[in-house]
């Protein structure tokens, strides 16, 4: 194998699939990856087994041929090459151990394995097959990652649950819960996608598709089976298993009786949250909200510290309310708030809040209220 490549072009790639491989490896190839060179293009994989990154690039190939090098040594190679360089790669001949990475007078040699031990991560038969605008599989991922469980013993909590709605017109909805809160989103059901199975995306999955996201426009082609997910843009081929698990009745969270409404402007509210919440322990972050008419007074006591308060205009029409929760939780929250209002509906102290953006009904948001 001997290839030139553009070192720009080279390390964007390398950046990409470098990133699912773990720093710490009990199985040695996995801590490379695999170059394959032909036909005018040069193709990187790189796999924990998990999820699997494909991406191909246009490279002057000299010889065709394979070979695997540590992923993350590679990167920082060619990450420090001087801009705009021309790097080749070369399996040194009659030396199927070792790759010679140049660029003018720099030259390297890393130790490779073999690509015969390289694992082959098979996506299977991929029955169902839809379509998603970038920026809506962007949207699917910011407005509910941040509510994916990091608990491992509620495994099946680590995740997105995607599913289509049975609701007419169907639609297509992501859920996350850690059991404090929960972010849903939906959008207009794609082509095709009106039998996929309800499935968990992994969390990390997840992270990997958002960084992969950056750069992407257009469409991108979703593949889906019962127990793997494919992604396909830009060259990228991103496949991943998915979390074998039931993701619980998330429907039944979601309160439909609470009838007391309190608008928000959305930035001053955040922000008086972010001020208050300064002196607030660190472990339970509760802020306390006393809802009365037309005003919010927000208040945080630290025995330790002292005490917060700030008093926000609002439009509230019903009996007062006290009510605290997690301040780390409701900027997640509303820092996902695209419109100028946010809208809470509150039960009373002890039960699930529900918030809106006033402007996106597409997105919906249950939290569960703490002791302060």
């Amino acid at each position: 194998m001997k290839i030139n490549v553009e070192r720009g072009t080279f390390l964007k790639a390398l950046g990409h699939v470098q990133s699912v491989v773990e720093r710490r490896n009990t199985i040695p190839i996995l801590s490379n990856v695999l170059i394959q060179a032909a036909k005018g293009r040069l193709t990187l994989t790189a796999t924990d087994l998990d999820i699997e990154i494909v991406e191909s690039l246009p490279s002057d190939v000299l010889r065709n041929g394979a070979a695997t090098a540590p992923a993350h040594m590679l990167y920082d190679i060619v990450r420090k090459m001087p801009e705009g360089s021309q790097v080749q790669a070369e399996l040194i001949a009659g030396d199927s151990g070792r790759l010679a990475i140049s660029a003018g007078a720099i030259r390297f040699e890393l130790a490779c394995l073999p690509q015969e031990d390289f694992p082959q991560v098979s996506a299977g038969t991929l029955p169902h097959r839809f379509r998603l605008n970038a920026e809506d599989l962007i949207a699917i991922i910011e407005k509910t990652r941040f509510a994916i469980s990091t608990e491992e013993t509620r495994f099946y909590l680590n995740g997105i649950y995607l599913h289509a709605t049975k609701d007419k017109p169907p639609m297509l909805r992501a859920v996350a819960t850690d059991g404090h809160r929960l972010a849903r989103y939906e959008l207009e059901l794609p082509d095709g996608a009106g039998a996929i199975p309800g499935v968990i995306i992994p969390r990390k999955t997840v992270a990997e598709l958002r960084r992969l996201l950056e750069d992407a426009e257009g469409a991108i082609e979703i593949g889906l089976s019962d127990t793997k997910v494919q992604f396909t843009f830009n060259g990228i081929e991103l496949t991943s298993k998915l979390i074998d698990g039931s993701f619980p009745d998330y429907q039944r969270v979601i309160p439909t009786g609470n009838d007391k409404v309190l608008i928000l402007d959305a930035k001053e509210f955040s922000q008086a949250v972010d001020r208050v919440s300064t002196i607030s322990a660190d472990k339970t972050r509760a802020v306390k909200l006393n809802v009365d008419k037309d005003r919010v007074t927000l208040s945080v006591v630290n025995p330790e510290s002292g005490t917060a308060t700030e008093e926000l205009g609002a439009n509230y029409r019903a009996e007062g309310l006290e009510i605290g929760f997690n301040a780390r939780y409701l900027l997640d929250i509303t820092g996902q708030i695209v419109g100028k209002e946010v809208l809470f509906l509150l039960a009373d102290s002890g039960s699930p809040t529900l918030i809106e953006d006033k402007d996106d009904k597409r997105t919906l948001y249950v939290l569960m209220p703490m002791r302060v």
